[in-house]
Parts: structure tokens; C-alpha cells; sequence
């Protein structure tokens, strides 16, 4: 006889754990289901060289891009998830980015809510994951509820002295929205120390505001909640009507178990949430499990983003650099066809990192020379809207292994942006030809190996006939089925996705707790 839960949770990230978070203090039984295990805290977690060189915390496993060719894709499989490597930047989705938005490359589909029906839960999960920041600097961000819980991260004197130039230059830079533990009235209080690697580094000292740290941790000793690391979810079984989920198969440690829950929330990412899906197969459901639309695995997205190093006179001595941001191309206007996107700063570069970033173009460089070099960078990110195309898709074979096939989108979009940050850069006292490409999150053998910001691939919506989930974010055609994690969103907007999973998964909790009452 199989375990029974309340509620079965696949994948502990900012979906997942966040939901877990929202649903314990219920006292219903949850079963949380994790394929990784805790990411180990050690000095490792630190250092570049193992991080960006030797990539210690990226998952082996083995994806095939759309012509069979093998690749390691960039994701990471440990408690929380995704987050437990992410740069910790949390945005809002602009209110027009819940609407129809008309790019270079095509229409940006409207979402089933709109941002003041979804703003509740922006402020909600701005709260649990204790993100600093100042509402109002930023004429894109719409209307907001509550002030952050955590006044904006102080720039230090270089970021600050961009900051004054962009203003003067007629811009209107803000305080970046940053998830990390710090008090900095009070030194004594702050987990955080204000360091450099936040940003693709996990936290030896558990100051990131990541899904572990902030909403796993804390259920660790409720009778009520169940974590089992190692468990990769493999199939779903249903009832005879295909109507029920009745069974969880796992594989854990080697071995096979089965779970059974009254509701099962998928939240494995945009890829591995659609893989079991697809892997779920059966005669009621025999293109996949809640595939009657044939849409698990498409509309595939992760944003066309670039991130560049801009090389000045001046020494930037910062330490913590993700302070600022910049929307001033975020929609269009001003002359602008298309909407561009988001500018923000990166973690600040340094030596090491630079050799695994750029392998090639670094190997004969002295350490010394590359360390002046870093000493002299200032790091941004570029981020453009990728749109849903049917044809980006995830799709499984007979063992079980990811296929992606993928293009970009909006390229002229994306170099438009580009072009506006050299422009940007004569306001900041750099030089526009002192840039260089700087690839962070795609340094594997294809581009598709990037895939930090996946999402797509399930999307609810009103119409099953274009959609997997409703508005609630349950399956269409499977009563006890949701999903939680990015694979929901029918468009990906130009900003960094965590907050928004957050935001949905505490909104789709209270649904479940209703239902549940």
C-alpha cells in the first residue's frame, strides 16, 4: 500500500517550495519531492574556480538540442531549486506584460489575469522572501499595495556615481529589488555580509533569500511536512477515467516507490515539469497527461539576454554591484517600435570567473592581467522578451531523455538594447568600444544550454483547447493535477521570472487551501 498525502509537491523551488510554505500551516500532510539534495554548505560555495571553471553545482545529466546533438544544460537540482544559484533579483512583471504586447518577432500573448488581480501576490511573496527595494523609482512598475518589507540596498560610491550620471543624462535608474538577508542599519542582525558572489554562487552562509533558506528550512520539523531528497518523479498513473492522479511512481536512491495524494502539484521547472507530463502517457491521455491540446512541451522560452562587461579609466572597487537597474526601453515609445527590455547590473567580475566564462579567449591571459582587468569592470545584463513559438519545445524520447529544440526570438530587439547600453555608457565616463561579450549563463557548446530563465512549455489560460492549465493553474482534463512552477506563464515578459513563480505559487496555495477547507 502506497503512502497517502494530502498534498504531493514535486520540486522544492520558488514554486514548489513556496507552495509548501503557503499549505503547511494548514496541518494537511504534505509530501515534498526533491530529485537533488541540500546543497552541501563548504568554501566551495565561494570560489569561482569550482563554480564557473569546473561548474561543481550544475547537474551531469545529458539534454539533446533539436538536430540529437548532446549538450549539459545549466540547471541545478538541490533543495530550492533553481534559486539556490540565482542572483536573487526579484521583479515584478510590468502591467503590460499581462496584456497583448506587439514585438519585432511577433505578439506577446495576454495573460488569463491581469496585474492588478495578480498585484496581492507580488506583495505577499515581496514579504516572505524579504526583498529590499523602493516602489515608486521606477515609472514602468505599475501600481504596488505595500512598500517593500526592506528599504533598497545602498549602491557603494562607483554604482552610485552611474546611478547620478544616468539621472543626469535624463534617465530614471532605481534600486535593483534584491532577495537577501540583510539589516544594514543593523550590521549585528544581517546573515548577509554584502559580498560578491551572489550572483551564480550559492551562499555559504544561507543569506540568499532562496527557496531553501526562506520557505523549505523553516518546515523541517512539522510533523505534518515530509521532504525526500533524491527522489526524481518518473511517471504519473491514473484512474481508469484518466480523471484522477491515484499514484506517484519515484525513483529514489536506486529504488522504485509510489505515493498516493488527493491533490499533485508539479513544480520540476519548465523542461521536467512538460518530461513527466509527456512521460505520463496512457490510453486516456496517449500524447501525454493533460496534452489534449497538444501544447505540454511548447511555447518553450528563456529570454534572449546578453550580458556584457564595460571596461572604464576609473577603478570600480565595488563588491556588491546588483544595486541598479534600468526600464527606460522596457516597453515601446520615445521612437521605439518595439519594447526592448531590462537593463541591471551583474555580479561584479573577477579573474577566475572570466576564465570559465571565455575558456578560449582567456587561456593564454596572465592571472594578474585578468585580475586588473576585472578590477576595472562594470558587469550589466540584458534582458529581451523571448516569445512562445510552438516549435520551441521540449519533447522526450523512448529513455527518457529531454530533447529542446529552440530558436530565438526578437534578435533585433535584443541588439537594439545592446545599442542603447553603449549609448548609456558615454553617460557613465566609458568609452563605447571598451565592451565586451560576456557569456555567463551560455558557456556550454549550444546557446540552448542556457536555460536559468526557462519557461512556457505548460500555460494556463481560459480555452483548453490552447492551454494545459486554468486559471487556477489546474489541468484541464485531470481534477487533482497542478502546476506551480514558470512552466504556467504564457509569456515570459523582460525581467528575471522568480518573484512572478513565487507570487503564483502563494496564489494558487490559498486557491488549494479552499479547496481543501
Amino acid at each position: 500500500m502506497a503512502e497517502h498525502f494530502d498534498v504531493i509537491i514535486v520540486g522544492s523551488g520558488a514554486g514548489g517550495g513556496t507552495l509548501a510554505h503557503t499549505l503547511a500551516p494548514s496541518g494537511k500532510r504534505i509530501l515534498l519531492l526533491e530529485r537533488g539534495n541540500f546543497l552541501p554548505r563548504e568554501l566551495d560555495n565561494w570560489d569561482p574556480r569550482p563554480v564557473f571553471v569546473d561548474g561543481k553545482y550544475i547537474s551531469p545529466e545529458t539534454w539533446y538540442d533539436a538536430d540529437g546533438k548532446a549538450f549539459q544544460p545549466q540547471v541545478h537540482y538541490f533543495v530550492g531549486g533553481a534559486t539556490k544559484l540565482y542572483g536573487a533579483a526579484l521583479y515584478r512583471l510590468r502591467p503590460e506584460d499581462f496584456g497583448e504586447l506587439q514585438h519585432a518577432d511577433g505578439l506577446s500573448p495576454a495573460w488569463p489575469v491581469s496585474f492588478e488581480e495578480f498585484e496581492p501576490w507580488y506583495t505577499k511573496a515581496e514579504w516572505l522572501y524579504q526583498v529590499h527595494g523602493e516602489h515608486g523609482e521606477d515609472p514602468t512598475e505599475g501600481h504596488y499595495s505595500k512598500q517593500y518589507p526592506w528599504p533598497a540596498v545602498s549602491h557603494e560610491p562607483r554604482v552610485q556615481q552611474i546611478s547620478d550620471a544616468l539621472q543626469e543624462g535624463g534617465y530614471h535608474p532605481f534600486h535593483a529589488p534584491c532577495g537577501i538577508l540583510l539589516d544594514e542599519a543593523d550590521r549585528l542582525r544581517s546573515l548577509c555580509i554584502r559580498c560578491s558572489t551572489c550572483d551564480g554562487y550559492p551562499c555559504l552562509v544561507h543569506a540568499k533569500a532562496d527557496a531553501e533558506t526562506i520557505a523549505v528550512r523553516p518546515l523541517l520539523d512539522q510533523a505534518n511536512v515530509t521532504l525526500l531528497v533524491n527522489a526524481e518523479v518518473e511517471h504519473l498513473e491514473t484512474d481508469p477515467a484518466g480523471r484522477t492522479v491515484t499514484r506517484v511512481q519515484v525513483s529514489r536512491d536506486g529504488a522504485r516507490e509510489f505515493y498516493e495524494g488527493d491533490v499533485v502539484v508539479l513544480a520540476a521547472g519548465a523542461a521536467n515539469t512538460a518530461k513527466i507530463l509527456l512521460r505520463s502517457a496512457s490510453d486516456r491521455h496517449p500524447g501525454g497527461l493533460a496534452n489534449g491540446s497538444d501544447q505540454v512541451g511548447r511555447n518553450y522560452m528563456y529570454h534572449n539576454s546578453k550580458a556584457v562587461v564595460a571596461l572604464g579609466k576609473e577603478a570600480n572597487d565595488t563588491v556588491f554591484q546588483k544595486t541598479l537597474a534600468l526600464n527606460d526601453f522596457y516597453l515601446a515609445g520615445d521612437g521605439r517600435d518595439w519594447p526592448l527590455g531590462n537593463i541591471q547590473m551583474l555580479g561584479k567580475s573577477n579573474a577566475m570567473a572570466m576564465k570559465g566564462e571565455e575558456p578560449k579567449l582567456t587561456k593564454l591571459a596572465p592571472r594578474m592581467s585578468l585580475e586588473e582587468v576585472a578590477r576595472h569592470a562594470v558587469d550589466f545584463w540584458l534582458t529581451t522578451e523571448d516569445l512562445p513559438r510552438p516549435d520551441n519545445r521540449v519533447t522526450v524520447d523512448s529513455d527518457g531523455h529531454v530533447h529542446l529544440a529552440y530558436t530565438a526570438t526578437n534578435d533585433a530587439e535584443a541588439d537594439g538594447l545592446y545599442h542603447e547600453l553603449r549609448k548609456i555608457l558615454n553617460h557613465v565616463g566609458m568609452a563605447s568600444h571598451h565592451v565586451l561579450d560576456k557569456n555567463f549563463y551560455m558557456k556550454m557548446d549550444v546557446a540552448v544550454a542556457g536555460v536559468a530563465h526557462q519557461a512556457g512549455t505548460c500555460r494556463f489560460g481560459a480555452d483548453p483547447a490552447t492551454s494545459v492549465l486554468d486559471v487556477d493553474c489546474k489541468a484541464h482534463e485531470v481534477d487533482n493535477l497542478y502546476v506551480v512552477d514558470t512552466s504556467i506563464f504564457p509569456s515570459i515578459g523582460a525581467v528575471n521570472p522568480a518573484l512572478t513563480a513565487m507570487a503564483n505559487a502563494i496564489r494558487v496555495g490559498e486557491h488549494l487551501l479552499s479547496r481543501m477547507a
